[in-house]
């Protein structure tokens, strides 16, 4: 029924060309937008992804809306002179008898009582024709009680005071489903200007109010996510620079010594800077005048995992200033990741260098060796026993010696270095950086071989943070 304030008011009827053009558009939107809406997919924990088909299938059910509306204003138009064309890719509209009815209309007559109903009104309602229409003072008896009070007040100013009606409420229909209509009116004057009837038209809006919802929800999700993850970062990073040494540049000891250690170390973060792993390195003098270099990494990201490396450099330092060889400390280390609450595996170097006998005395658990430069050459040493740490119950690592001389530099580093792909394997790390051989044995200090290091593998895209630590062995 057209929108009027007065019963005399003409209607003025839109071209039907024009009306045959928009529902060709909205058919062809409609079906662009199905077609992405199909094209997501949705896990379980993207909540991003959830999100954006909650927004397609809001989308698609405004289209829809506009294009039964569309359809309803054509019905009430004279026959176009010629049928329109769906352009090609345009979803073919459904048969009536398939279309969800979303849209009715109603008038009630205060001079006689009449009540004239759509048929699309009444299906919505769920009522038959043959039941008759609701009269204004039962229309709320299929009301929430909840929403009683605010129809019957949009119906009072209406009638009352003339004022339009624009609301919304929840219905309980014959079969028991619940329907949201959103109701648009206004009164029909007569020539004296006294409400003689009131029309109003009344939308089913359930549907469009779910997929509302899901959006609403699925936004808030995703930026409780964000905020979530922004929060662990942070805590991650803060718990990484309070548990990583706070030296920067060079180390060296012991102070007083020939065979002394220069000693400088890097994290590197991954590309992506969200990605705060569990590697670590550490240079410490022990009691006895022999010196700890260790490094090494717990799989995982974030708070789980700085904490989890947090634990394990702990117990690291703990027991090499307690005097325990570098085999049996990484059987501590196995036994300590086993029992720990938040079950893990790590791989990690512990070296402990002696400055009199310049012995390098270490082990290793499935991490890549250390290796040592001379003379212009590079080498890996030959790895002891040792597997993963958390792999095994009462695993037995090995320990290997290795007699250095002066001038000679030690690498230690993480298998981050280089990106995971088919390109690279673990093993490049290692390669790439024995290539460095002759400008690593031609540095004149610690901190130029870390120097050289980040220019060869700095500019990488890595999945992974990494850790390089060098020692060079002082004459």
């Amino acid at each position: 029924m057209p929108s009027h304030l007065f019963a005399d008011r003409p209607a003025q009827p839109p071209e039907p060309g024009s009306v045959d053009a928009l529902i060709s558009q909205t058919r062809r939107l409609r079906g662009e937008v199905d077609a992405v809406r199909r094209d997501t997919v949705v896990d379980d924990d993207d909540a991003q992804g959830r999100w954006q088909r909650a927004l397609c299938d809001l989308a698609v059910h405004h289209l829809d809306d506009l294009g039964q509306h569309l359809g309803q204003l054509k019905e009430g138009l004279p026959p176009a002179p010629e049928q329109s064309v769906a352009p090609p890719g345009a979803t073919p509209e459904p048969p009536v008898e398939d279309r969800q009815t979303r849209v009715g209309s109603a008038e009630w007559n205060l001079l006689t009582d009449e009540v004239t109903w759509s048929e699309e009104l009444f299906q919505i309602f769920g009522r038959s024709p043959e039941a008759g229409a609701l009269p204004l003072d039962e229309l709320g008896s299929t009301l929430f009680s909840e929403d009683q009070p605010l129809l019957t007040a949009m119906v009072t100013d209406c009638l009352v005071d003339g004022k339009p009606i624009d609301g919304e409420f929840r219905i309980v229909r014959a079969d028991g489903r619940v329907r949201t209509l959103h109701m648009r009116g206004e009164p029909v004057l007569d020539s004296d200007g006294c409400t003689a009837s009131m029309w109003a038209v009344l939308r089913d809006v359930s549907e469009l109010r779910r997929s509302q919802r899901a959006v609403r929800e699925s936004r808030d999700s995703l930026q409780r996510r964000r905020e979530i993850a922004r929060t662990e970062h942070r805590l991650a990073v803060e718990l990484q620079e309070a548990v990583l040494p706070p030296w920067r540049g060079s180390l060296r000891f012991p102070h007083d010594s020939t065979g002394a250690l220069d000693v400088a170390a890097h994290y590197m973060p991954s590309a992506s800077s969200a990605l705060i792993g569990g590697d670590w390195y550490d240079a410490l003098e022990l009691t006895d005048g022999r010196s700890l270099l260790t490094v090494g990494d717990l799989t995982g990201h974030g708070v789980t995992a700085t904490s989890g490396m947090a634990m394990m450099l702990g117990a690291l330092r703990g027991m090499a200033m307690a005097g325990i060889e570098p085999g049996p400390l990484m059987g501590w280390l196995n036994q300590l990741l086993e029992t720990s609450v938040q079950p893990a595996l790590g791989s990690a170097v512990c070296c402990r260098y002696d400055p009199e006998l310049r012995v390098l005395s270490w082990a290793q658990a499935g991490h890549p060796a250390p290796l040592l430069f001379r003379g212009g050459q590079g080498r890996s040493l030959r790895p002891p026993e040792g597997v993963l740490l958390g792999a095994t119950s009462g695993a037995v690592y090995g320990q290997a010696e290795e007699r250095l001389e002066a001038g000679d530099v030690v690498v230690l580093h993480t298998d981050g270095l280089t990106p995971r792909s088919i390109e690279f394997s673990r093993a490049d790390g290692s390669e790439r950086l024995l290539a460095l051989a002759p400008r690593l044995s031609a540095a004149r200090s610690a901190q130029d071989c870390v120097r050289i290091v980040l220019e060869e593998f700095g500019d990488n895209e890595r999945e992974d943070d990494a850790c390089v630590l060098v020692a060079r062995i002082g004459f």
